[in-house]
């Protein structure tokens, strides 16, 4: 069976304490996931590439307890200061995953962890903080592990344990470009992590840009947990999930022949139609701003009249990913300072870029 090779089966105790420490980024998909399934597998693919700036930094400490335990004992904080608001979607990730990380039953872990960027405003925090956490956990399991595991294992596990705690969390482990969702086209693709894609994509996606503009910082009105549920019933899941697994097709040859507008146009219909979806919820809900409507026509009316492939997309939230080559960085940048960062709360915007993946601290 596939998940029996998760589960780790043999390890020794460790009685001293243990701290293991990682930096994990955040990541944008260009081919939406939206629509999950009872056990955490998407109902399509979706294509994502990992950011660099934009990341988590946990640290855990492991320390042996006197007996096994029923539940993960655990505290968590956030840049030191205790966090009781994380700790229900922590419990019910450590619920999930106890039975392939056993071991986590002999011990209190105390999680400490910090983003470079605000959090639940729609930059996928819990992206980079799941995989950031879920790293620190396979840290601490190489360490007691009977069993010896290779670096591919390590990083797999990872991905695999990241998506349980959050879908979008598995593309963070691996830098670049990530697919992750079975797809016909990807061979080895899965449902139950990412798969790095980078062997396959055009010089022309190198080092590509990625300036968030952040038009509000305030946590979202909606989660992205209770927007995938809402799909369950949609009048619209069937179409889009067949449309999202043929925009991962299509993206796939893009991103091979280095087709910059083609890029443009596939990406920004991925972002319109996830905030369609979302305005055709029932209950709906409207997460875009005024400012975000603003943003996304200067940048198409910029595109058109200097004929720089210039393009937005946007998470679940009303922050906008303005993306472009590298090539173009002087002229997008002046034109982000020029016209688009009056739209922007207290002029903000973060400046990153495609990232080579998490770093152990």
């Amino acid at each position: 069976m596939e998940l029996d090779k998760f589960v780790c089966k043999s390890y020794r105790n460790h009685d001293n304490s243990l701290k293991f420490s990682w930096s994990s980024p955040s990541n944008i998909a260009l081919v939406k996931y939206w629509g999950k399934n009872m056990d955490q597998t998407p109902k399509n693919s979706s294509i994502s590439f990992t950011l660099s700036n934009c990341n988590t930094k946990t640290s855990i400490v492991f320390s042996k307890s006197e007996k096994k335990l029923n539940i993960v004992d655990f505290t968590i904080s956030y840049d030191g200061d205790i966090k009781n608001d994380f700790r229900p979607k922590i419990e019910k990730f450590f619920a999930a995953i106890v039975k392939y990380c056993p071991y986590l039953l002999h011990y209190h872990l105390e999680i400490n962890t910090k983003n470079t960027f605000p959090h639940s405003s729609g930059i996928a925090s819990s992206a980079s903080g799941m995989s950031a956490l879920s790293l620190c956990l396979m840290s601490f399991e190489k360490e007691i592990s009977e069993e010896e595991f290779s670096s591919d294992f390590f990083f797999l596990k990872a991905s695999f344990l990241s998506r349980i705690g959050s879908g979008s969390a598995c593309r963070s482990i691996y830098g670049g470009f990530n697919i992750w969702g079975k797809h016909k086209d990807f061979e080895q693709s899965s449902d139950l992590f990412s798969l790095q894609i980078n062997q396959s994509i055009s010089p022309k996606f190198g080092n590509y840009q990625d300036t968030i503009l952040l038009v509000d910082e305030n946590q979202k009105d909606v989660s992205s947990s209770a927007g995938h549920s809402l799909m369950d019933n949609h009048p619209f899941s069937i179409d889009r999930y067949a449309i999202a697994n043929k925009n991962t097709s299509a993206l796939k040859i893009i991103l091979e022949n280095g087709d910059l507008f083609g890029f443009c146009d596939l990406v920004e219909k991925e972002a319109l139609m996830l905030h369609s979806l979302m305005m055709s919820s029932s209950p709906s809900y409207v997460l875009m701003k005024p400012q975000t409507l603003e943003i996304m026509n200067e940048i198409k009316t910029f595109r058109n009249m200097n004929n720089v492939p210039v393009c937005f997309t946007l998470d679940a939230g009303a922050n906008v990913h303005v993306l472009y080559p590298e090539k173009d960085s002087k002229s997008v940048t002046d034109f982000i300072n020029a016209k688009l960062s009056k739209y922007c709360f207290q002029g903000k915007f973060i400046t990153d870029h495609v990232g080579k993946g998490p770093v152990i601290i």
